[in-house]
């Protein structure tokens, strides 16, 4: 799997934002499905708080320091932590 960063994001409409990569490609990505749980709910919340994602030094996006979304989940549309998690229980 090709190790890919972000470069720069630019918010849309909703929770979709525009995300360029360290490859040179760039996609629209609907963040929806990432904000779930405790960390996310200002977020999903406030609109202006949604807005001020921005690239982090890790090269990812993010809220401040504590919350990001890993950005190989980002690029490769990999299922979120959360439905992981939930998916597991379903199997156990």
């Amino acid at each position: 799997m090709e190790l890919v960063r972000v470069t720069k994001v630019e918010p849309l409409e909703d929770f979709v934002v525009h995300i360029w990569f360290t490859n040179g490609s760039d996609r629209d990505v609907d963040l929806e499905k990432y904000l779930r749980g405790p960390v996310f709910e200002k977020i999903r919340n406030d609109r202006a708080v949604f807005r001020a994602i921005r690239v982090t030094e890790s090269r990812t996006i993010g809220w401040g320091e504590d919350v990001d979304i890993d950005p190989d989940t980002l690029y490769y549309d990999l299922t979120p932590a959360w439905a992981e998690s939930s998916e597991m229980e379903l199997v156990a």
